[in-house]
């Protein structure tokens, strides 16, 4: 089958989203609203498990603050933290804070000079998705994405294959036309779950994780400048489109 597509996971896979960016957002919003919470790295890895910042800060209530009273319904305020979250975080991506993952920003211009559909899956808002793509690609970057599926789209969240049915479906696409890049094993099993091709690019968070039923499991996607080691690829240490094509017919 025919490479036409690749579909990207966001924080973690896209970009460093996760210890500096939307932890540190999280802890802004805490302050603002005068709670003692604080989210270090260790425990914001322990967090990552729940898929999606609302659902993350509903377990954490649940799990590590049963004593806390909500001043208004706990929804209502779990989604006035979230969107204020949000806010900072944004503000993080303008002022540089959060860099791309190394190789992201190449082999997206390799398939877009390829003519491949590019896609987005992923459980952050279709704010923060723009905010990224902008502030790496300028403000036509969103536009290079024929989908952008994100947030609250869907009904149920990774480790669920909606997210990933909804942007096949988007992309006009079939599972075995496409490659998935993930940093989860959340996400990976979003995606296999869709029957889709998954390549895993780890990171501190999730380096540790189950990854089998991935096709490929790497540091990262490498550049000429920033090699990666690919398994049994002895002339090759970056990954690129021709790669990709390989992988899609022979494993």
């Amino acid at each position: 089958m025919k490479l036409r597509g690749l579909i990207f996971d966001v924080d973690g896979t896209l970009a460093e989203t996760e210890r500096e960016g939307h932890r540190i957002a999280f802890n802004q919003v805490f302050k603002k609203f005068g709670l003692n919470w604080d989210w270090d790295s260790r425990l914001y890895g322990t967090l990552l498990k729940i898929s999606g910042g609302k659902e993350r800060i509903l377990y954490y209530i649940n799990h590590y603050q049963p004593n806390f009273i909500s001043p208004i319904a706990t929804d209502n305020f779990i989604t006035q933290l979230h969107q204020l979250k949000n806010q900072y975080y944004l503000q993080l991506l303008e002022e540089g804070k959060i860099p791309l993952r190394p190789g992201i920003a190449r082999l997206i211009s390799e398939a877009k000079k390829s003519n491949l559909k590019l896609g987005i899956a992923t459980t952050t808002t279709e704010e923060n998705v723009i905010g990224l793509l902008q502030a790496h690609f300028g403000a036509e970057g969103p536009k290079w994405f024929d989908c952008i599926a994100a947030g609250d789209m869907v009904r149920n969240k990774k480790p669920a294959s909606d997210i990933y049915y909804y942007c096949l479906q988007k992309l006009d696409l079939n599972a075995s036309q496409c490659i998935a890049f993930e940093d989860s094993e959340n996400g990976m099993r979003a995606a296999i779950g869709a029957q889709i091709k998954t390549i895993v690019t780890v990171n501190d968070y999730t380096e540790n994780e189950n990854f089998s039923g991935a096709t490929l499991i790497l540091e990262h996607l490498g550049d000429p400048q920033f090699p990666t080691k690919i398994p049994n690829e002895k002339n090759l240490n970056y990954v690129t489109i021709d790669f990709l094509i390989q992988l899609l017919t022979e494993r």
